[in-house]
């Protein structure tokens, strides 16, 4: 029997009921908030503006006198601290990216019957349409990974009966059906990427509607399909940290503006997907990888650390690797003392480099690390704390976790497509404006000059 992708099927109503009835944010609180619908203010100027209840970012507090300070930093997920989701799924030893996607949509924690049905309207929804991947994905192969899943989720426009209807309840079943097949979109086009650009054999896995996300992506990426159980606990986890990140990075607000326009939601997350890809944005644990393998093809002695320490100066100096002269993975625009994601890999990379046998990969992670903040507040003279920041980490545990560096910034997009259903839903539950920021015009009129005096 054809599964019916563009049915809203009981499940999914209630589904969409639950989401309306814990939608919490009132007209009255824009105005509470001083915050202004559509970033125009009263006199019709661009401000910078949002509400969301989706996650919430902490890197200050304020002393006994008032003032704001520094403070290690926290992210909550509706209002739960990650560390204790992070550390309720990882202590009864289950993978935690559905319950967090779960999260994210409805604004609760899911009972385990609850958590069991979504993970079952996940699985049904682990397909793509017949002569998919053969039509859209093996005929126009691509270079870049994210290009090709930008254009296979446009692509799934023309497969969806009811593509333009962002009710919720349609809206919310699009984007379960997104959430479902990222994995695949992402590894498929790698796969014909090998094959085509490289020369590689083909093949392509069928997902086991049984495994979870991170188990379904090692399953049909590998040749063999074979992964460990702690290769599939650290990959979830990580999805589960790159899920959502404070609602005000580029690409959920890039989701947020085109969601205002009233577009459909294939074009709304293909435009996220364009964002993501952006170096200064999703790419930046592909630099950390590569800063690295500079680092190991010009220094001889790695466990030298005033050699590494002159290495990291030259980096800074402008000197070493791209001449950019950045510590890729070192510092956050909004954390300072530290980023919670970061110190959550950072155990768990320990863990991953004994059972790989990367002991000394990790121990150079953890020198530069400790090295590189002092160098950068006394080159730079910043007084804002730096620290290893969630790319430092994520790029080694890919890395130990035999995945191409092309699908380091798709898979930052697999988990990530999570954040950004639960805030295109939010967008259209909430906006009632399209976003439209002022800019300010520096050109002075002039008047129109004929053609013929055109000189």
């Amino acid at each position: 029997m054809k599964n019916n992708f563009s049915e809203i099927t009981p499940y999914i109503q209630s589904m969409a009921d639950l989401s309306s009835r814990n939608n919490g944010i009132r007209t009255d609180m824009y105005t509470q908030h001083h915050v202004f619908r559509g970033l125009r203010d009263l006199g019709g100027n661009g401000v910078v503006t949002g509400l969301t209840e989706i996650s919430r970012i902490k890197a200050k507090e304020k002393d006994a006198d008032g003032n704001a300070i520094p403070c290690h930093g926290e992210l909550y997920y509706r209002g739960i601290n990650v560390r204790d989701l992070v550390n309720g799924f990882m202590r009864d030893d289950r993978m935690g990216f559905e319950e967090t996607a779960y999260l994210l949509l409805f604004s609760e924690l899911p009972t385990a019957p609850q958590l069991a049905s979504f993970r079952e309207t996940l699985a049904d929804y682990r397909s793509l349409p017949t002569s998919f991947v053969r039509d859209m994905i093996l005929k126009a192969p691509g270079k870049d990974m994210m290009n090709i899943l930008s254009r296979s989720v446009l692509a799934l426009y023309a497969y969806d009966d009811d593509p333009d209807n962002i009710s919720i309840a349609n809206v919310l079943r699009q984007c379960l059906q997104l959430i479902s097949v990222f994995p695949m979109l992402a590894v498929y086009g790698y796969q014909s990427y090998q094959h085509y650009h490289c020369e590689k054999s083909l093949f392509i896995h069928y997902p086991d509607r049984s495994l979870s996300a991170a188990e379904s992506l090692l399953s049909i990426l590998r040749e063999n399909g074979e992964y460990s159980h702690l290769e599939a606990k650290i990959l979830d986890l990580a999805m589960v940290l790159h899920a959502e990140h404070g609602g005000g990075n580029n690409s959920t607000f890039t989701t947020h503006v085109v969601t205002s326009s009233g577009t459909d939601t294939y074009s709304a997350i293909s435009a996220a997907l364009g964002s993501l890809k952006g170096p200064r944005h999703g790419g930046a644990n592909v630099k950390v990888v590569k800063m690295f393998d500079d680092l190991k093809a010009n220094v001889a002695n790695t466990e030298d650390e005033g050699a590494v320490k002159d290495y990291l100066v030259r980096l800074v100096d402008k000197q070493a690797f791209d001449g950019a002269g950045l510590i890729y993975g070192m510092g956050h625009a909004v954390y300072s003392l530290s980023d919670p994601r970061s110190d959550i890999l950072k155990s768990c990379a320990r863990e991953l480099s004994v059972e790989k046998g990367c002991e000394r990969e990790y121990a150079l992670y953890e020198t530069v690390a400790r090295l590189a903040p002092e160098i950068i507040a006394e080159k730079r003279k910043m007084y804002k704390g730096v620290s290893p920041n969630v790319d430092f980490y994520s790029g080694l545990i890919y890395r130990m976790l035999d995945l191409p560096c092309e699908l380091f910034t798709p898979i930052f997009a697999v988990s990530r497509i999570a954040g950004w259903s639960a805030h295109r839903i939010e967008e259209i539950q909430n906006a009632g404006k399209i976003i439209r920021p002022a800019y300010i015009n520096v050109k002075d009129e002039r008047e129109y000059v004929e053609m013929s005096d055109r000189g």
